[in-house]
């Protein structure tokens, strides 16, 4: 299981990864640098979340572990580790279409709602890895 020892890091790829679904009691990170933004993370076996500058990245119930997030202007890629199936949340532009690929198959186009949320539901088996794009149409 390849859980985040130190909460929230930076990968020698320039990626961040974050969360431990391992720990029964919320764990926090605040004012993590990364490229002169500042990031919190908040994570246990109940729920991961990641902010940047104060506003919403990631959430996914219940907790996962991320590695090689990545963020363009039009689009986001990362690998997400759990125990069982999760909700994940994303905030990405308002309003706008994506297309959304899991393990590098194309599972259909979302729209973000006003607020700009996207949410995915995705299968994981303990341990498995599942790599997420999700590309701004």
């Amino acid at each position: 299981m390849a859980v985040i020892k130190e909460l929230i890091r930076k990968e020698s790829d320039g990626t961040l990864s974050f969360g431990n679904y391992e720990f029964d009691t919320k764990q926090k990170l605040s004012d993590f640098e990364f490229e002169g933004d500042l990031y919190k993370v908040k994570t246990f076996k109940e729920i991961t979340k990641l902010e940047k500058n104060g506003l919403f990245v990631y959430e996914s119930v219940p907790g996962t572990v991320v590695t090689g997030l990545k963020v363009t202007e039009d689009e986001m890629m990362f690998s997400v580790e759990g125990l069982e199936d999760a909700s994940i949340t994303l905030e990405l532009e308002p309003e706008t279409e994506y297309k959304v690929y899991v393990d590098d198959t194309n599972i259909g186009k979302m729209k973000t709602n006003l607020g700009g949320k996207l949410i995915l539901s995705l299968e994981i088996n303990a341990g498995q890895i599942s790599k997420i794009r999700v590309v701004k149409l």
